[in-house]
């Protein structure tokens, strides 16, 4: 019984993110309100709290963030097995419809519909973009470190694409920003505690 109850979990999985990679156009960012949605109302995985701790770590680890935020969300309802299923079910769409795309490329991009669905479809992954931003923002606390933190991000990333520097560099002074604030703010709170 418990084996069929672990496959049956694990086939639900696999479907949820087979769905979400079938239904979501523009890449893994667009994925991500989706996801959000599905494994913490739908499916009630996850907390809220969780997901954000998952899409950072996705997002600082090499790899799309969707088959990353996939493989641990996988993980942390089934185990390896899960990720798996997970990870599996999300790229299967992508891969399905590339390969058959990849056949007749220059003629399917050359017909009038699909081109004017293609400028539809990047207009609906903006408003994607803005709603993840946005259902992210709740589980956020701010405070004035956060905003100090934002305000440093977001000029570092102005400076990076004014003076054309590579995105690869922008993601390591970010990183590591996260790195030396994260173990700055650890210590100052237990020298707190320790005055207490």
């Amino acid at each position: 019984m418990k084996k069929d109850n672990t496959f049956i979990r694990l086939l639900i999985l696999f479907l949820t993110f087979l769905k979400i990679g079938a239904l979501t156009f523009g890449g893994g960012y667009a994925m991500i309100p989706i996801i959000e949605e599905e494994v913490t109302k739908k499916r009630k995985w996850i907390s809220e709290i969780e997901i954000l701790d998952i899409i950072a770590i996705s997002e600082s680890t090499p790899g799309p963030i969707a088959v990353n935020t996939a493989t641990y969300v996988g993980y942390k309802v089934g185990g390896i097995a899960g990720s798996i299923f997970a990870t599996l079910g999300l790229a299967f769409p992508s891969f399905a419809i590339i390969f058959v795309i990849s056949f007749f490329y220059k003629d399917f991009m050359q017909w009038k519909v699909i081109q004017a669905m293609f400028k539809g479809l990047k207009v609906g992954v903006i408003i994607l973009l803005f709603s993840a931003v946005l259902k992210l923002k709740k589980g956020v606390k701010v405070n004035v470190i956060g905003i100090i933190l934002f305000v440093i991000a977001l000029s570092i990333m102005l400076v990076f694409s004014f003076i054309n520097i590579g995105f690869k560099y922008l993601s390591l002074c970010l990183i590591l920003l996260g790195i030396v604030t994260g173990l700055t703010l650890t210590a100052l709170g237990k020298m707190k505690e320790e005055k207490k």
